[in-house]
């Protein structure tokens, strides 16, 4: 069975998200081994610096980088990444399913995203839109996405 791992700045406080993501979870529990790590975001003034921000994502990607099991492939979440159909990240999974790596871990950033030294180190780097959504609704999405992404190998009628 696949191991894969969502690392995510910042902890799920609204009900909501915590429920859409238990849910999926759930489902995707007969297609992997899920493990999702939260890492603290950093806490910043009302209006950060440039600066302050740049020394809130570098402590982010240290703590990030700490919790990337050894053996890993690594898809970080960013906006200037390649946006992917579902039917791509199905292929992109099946594809890495079958390298040698022992571990699928998708990274999501915090407020201000991620630190360029996680979204170098990455295998690949995934835009899901355009638009701008909170990062925790982008956990929700990508589980979502995930899950679809075995429905799609599977056959099965839940993607259309």
């Amino acid at each position: 069975m696949m191991d894969i791992t969502l690392i995510c700045v910042g902890k799920l406080k609204e009900k909501f998200y915590a429920e859409a993501c238990a849910e999926y979870v759930k489902r995707l529990g007969g297609y992997c081994k899920l493990s999702i790590v939260e890492i603290a975001e950093q806490k910043l003034p009302k209006n950060p610096s440039l600066g302050e921000i740049q020394g809130a994502l570098e402590k982010e990607g240290d703590a990030i980088r700490g919790k990337i099991p050894p053996n890993s492939s690594v898809v970080a979440l960013a906006v200037e990444g390649r946006m992917r159909s579902s039917e791509e990240l199905a292929q992109l999974i099946s594809a890495w399913s079958h390298s040698a790596a022992k571990h699928l871990v998708f990274v999501i950033g915090g407020s201000y995203g991620l630190h360029p030294s996680v979204k170098a180190g990455a295998w690949r780097t995934l835009s899901m839109s355009s638009m701008t959504f909170p990062h925790h609704l982008a956990r929700v999405m990508l589980l979502e996405q995930i899950y679809r992404a075995f429905k799609i190998q599977e056959g099965a009628d839940y993607h259309k």
